[in-house]
């Protein structure tokens, strides 16, 4: 069988927000923020995913026409430049090819509109969605692997799309919603740390906050993308990173990477292959790696 073509879509302020590439403070000395794509790149060329899928693109929806998102992405840029920082090596390689070659642009423009101009919205963001297919379409892609993607897909999705069931995402958070460690949405990893501390954020404008049950123990989550927000039907999850009260947040966000969120996606990566290979459309029942 051929290889499956994989094509990767983030947003970069979203990995801007994680120091991606990025020394941090780690419990009073450093660490390196390794993002999902740069490890997904070691995974392609030193495990058996590298005989089972081929990275044909890195695609992002950041806007350099929006205010927003410059300020967001200040001290990146849009692209890799000599002399800034940027969310991998900047000679890193993936397959025999320059990482920098497979990425490209597809900005979601739409979101400089108001939130006032739903209509117009609405229209921008169903034109964003068909020139992502046509790009999707000229790479052939056979999966697409969603990591940080600060827009919810639509149409492209929807039961009859033509990728229905092809887009992925791996989220740095359990989404079962029946799990007393869910943790969905753009906090997932506040919220987890919050949970931590006995405390629930009910308000994320005000932080308004509740008093609940400690629960000190987060993971990650690989799943089908639907219309909702990180609702889609589960593959496998990650339950491997305890959470110290005194984290910080970026000291979390790097636990629960190594921890649970690398794992899934290798896993999850590995469970599409299979399924793909079987002619199967689904997990039987969501894999569930724990330690916790």
């Amino acid at each position: 069988m051929s290889k499956t073509q994989l094509v990767y879509i983030w947003s970069l302020r979203n990995a801007a927000a994680d120091l991606a590439g990025q020394h941090i403070p780690y419990k009073g000395g450093q660490r390196y923020m390794k993002s999902p794509l740069e490890h997904l790149a070691h995974a392609l060329d030193h495990t058996e995913l590298g005989d089972a899928y081929s990275l044909a693109a890195v695609i992002h929806d950041d806007d350099e026409g929006s205010p927003v998102d410059q300020r967001k992405l200040a001290d990146y840029g849009f692209r890799c430049e000599k002399g800034r920082g940027w969310f991998y090596p900047p000679d890193m390689r993936v397959q025999g090819r320059a990482m920098n070659d497979l990425l490209c642009a597809v900005p979601s423009a739409y979101r400089r509109l108001p939130l006032s101009a739903k209509d117009e919205r609405a229209a921008g963001k169903a034109d964003f969605e068909r020139q992502l297919q046509r790009k999707l379409d000229s790479f052939g892609a056979d999966l697409v692997l969603l990591d940080g993607l600060l827009v919810i897909l639509d149409a492209l999705i929807r039961p009859g799309a033509p990728y229905c069931r092809k887009v992925v995402n791996i989220h740095p958070g359990i989404t079962r919603a029946e799990s007393p460690y869910e943790r969905r949405g753009a906090y997932a990893t506040l919220d987890a740390l919050y949970g931590a501390r006995g405390k629930k954020v009910v308000n994320w404008q005000t932080m308004a906050t509740i008093d609940v049950p400690v629960v000190d123990c987060t993971g990650a989550s690989f799943h089908y993308v639907d219309n909702g927000v990180d609702a889609g039907e589960v593959i496998v999850d990650a339950l491997r990173t305890p959470i110290d009260p005194q984290d910080t947040i970026l000291e979390l966000r790097w636990n629960n990477f190594q921890l649970s969120l690398f794992p899934a996606m290798e896993e999850g990566l590995r469970h599409m292959r299979r399924l793909r290979t079987q002619g199967a459309e689904g997990p039987a029942a969501p894999q569930t790696l724990s330690a916790c």
